[in-house]
Formats: structure tokens, sequence, C-alpha cells
């Protein structure tokens, strides 16, 4: 039986990569997208020329109804959900004192909230199946924290926090939680910075390069899959080697 993947924020950069990688090893996947259906049926084509199967959704993640209205929708096309892939996020840069209360409440509600709410209505699917996967994608600011990056990296290392606390209480269920911490990849997030910016973080990072996509979407996937069934609440940083 073919196994069922929800990935949001899945139509660009790390979500889409994810997505397309899930369809290669011919899963069924819920593309979740918010405003660009456009790429997100670009991302659902690729799945399906790659032998897999892709059901698109659009959903608002840090909302509660849209949320379970996808989870519904999945259900009723695939049944059970095996793996959910919380990619779905933005960020805002600037000084702590310059953000706005609408900047700051707009990240937490899309980066943070949305896992929450989206592990939650996904979680009630996998206790009843007995098994999953939920791989919650945070940021290496999210571990050592980032200037000018603050709130940002407050909602990424909350992601960290919740999950090896809902490892914790899911691991009796069968469910594993895990936490992919990217650094610096190569998606429409690092244009913001300018060449000098983004050379003095390559000049940082032990393999001298900034990372792809499918860097990233190659460690979900092994999370996975049946080889990493005795791993949970644990943080796989894929940075190049960033601070070490």
């Amino acid at each position: 039986m073919m196994k069922t993947v929800i990935v949001t924020g899945a139509s660009r950069g790390i979500g889409a990569c994810v997505a397309k990688e899930f369809g290669k090893l011919g899963y069924n996947v819920v593309v979740c997208y918010n405003k660009s259906r456009k790429q997100a049926e670009e991302v659902a084509s690729e799945i399906e020329s790659l032998g897999g199967k892709a059901l698109l959704v659009q959903v608002d993640v840090s909302n509660s109804e849209s949320v379970k209205n996808m989870v519904n929708q999945a259900e009723k096309v695939f049944g059970n959900i095996d793996v959910l892939v919380n990619d779905a996020g933005i960020s805002i840069s600037g000084l702590l004192i310059d953000m706005t209360n609408e900047q700051i409440q707009n990240l937490v509600s899309t980066n943070l909230i949305s896992t929450i709410v989206c592990s939650r209505e996904v979680a009630k699917n996998m206790i009843n199946a007995g098994q999953g996967r939920i791989i919650n994608i945070s940021s290496i600011w999210g571990v050592v924290g980032g200037s000018n990056e603050t709130v940002y990296s407050a909602t990424k290392a909350g992601i960290i926090g919740f999950s090896k606390a809902l490892a914790k209480e899911l691991g009796l269920m069968n469910i594993n939680v895990n936490v992919v911490a990217p650094g610096a990849i190569e998606t429409d997030m690092m244009k913001q910075y300018d060449n000098q910016t983004k050379q003095e973080i390559i000049s940082e990072t032990a393999l001298n390069r900034l990372g792809r996509p499918e860097d990233v979407a190659k460690v979900v996937t092994f999370l996975a899959s049946d080889s990493a069934s005795y791993i949970t609440g644990q943080v796989i940083r894929v940075d190049g080697g960033w601070d070490i």
C-alpha cells in the first residue's frame, strides 16, 4: 500500500523539494499551499510524472478550521496519513525595536502556531492508525539565534521545544517526531541577502558553499523511512558545518 505524506509550504523552496522527493519514492503527496497555486500545480504535476500521486490543497496553516479541512480532504482521498512535514514559514528580518506587532504576530502564527495546529490535527489520524512520523522544519537560528532575526529565531526555537515535548507525548503511540534545522539554503529566503553577505555566510561554512533544497529533502525522507524508526525527539542540523 502506498504511504501518504502531507507537506505544508510545498509550493516552493525546501517544501517543494521535499514534496517531489517523496513523489520519487512513490508516496501519495498532499501538496499544501496558501497563495502560490500555479507553483503548487507545477509541483503536483512533477510528482505525478515521477510516479507518485498528488492532491493539491489550499490551506491557511495558522487557521485551525482550514487545517481540519485539509486533513479531512487528505483522509477522504488517501486514508491514513503516514508522514507530516511542517515546512510552511516566513522570514521577516529587522531589529526587534523596529518590529511591528503585526509582523511579530505574523511570524508567530505562520511559523510556530501552524506547526502546532497541523501536528495536533494530523496526530489524531496517526494515533488511530497506530503509527506515524512528524518532521518539523526549524532553522539553524532556532538553535543558535540570529541577530536581526530575533522573532524568527524565537519561532524556530519554539518548534524545537514543541517537537521534543511532542515526541515524548506520542512515543507510546509509535509516532516519531523530529526536527530538521537547515542552515543557509539556496531558496527565495536567501534573496534578502546581498552577494557580500552570502559570501560571508559561505566563508563561515565548513563545506564552503550554500546548501541546496535537496540536501534538506533527503534528510527529511530518511527520517520518514524505516531506517529512522528508532530516532525521535532529535534536531538534525543540515548546515554544512556552519559554526563547528
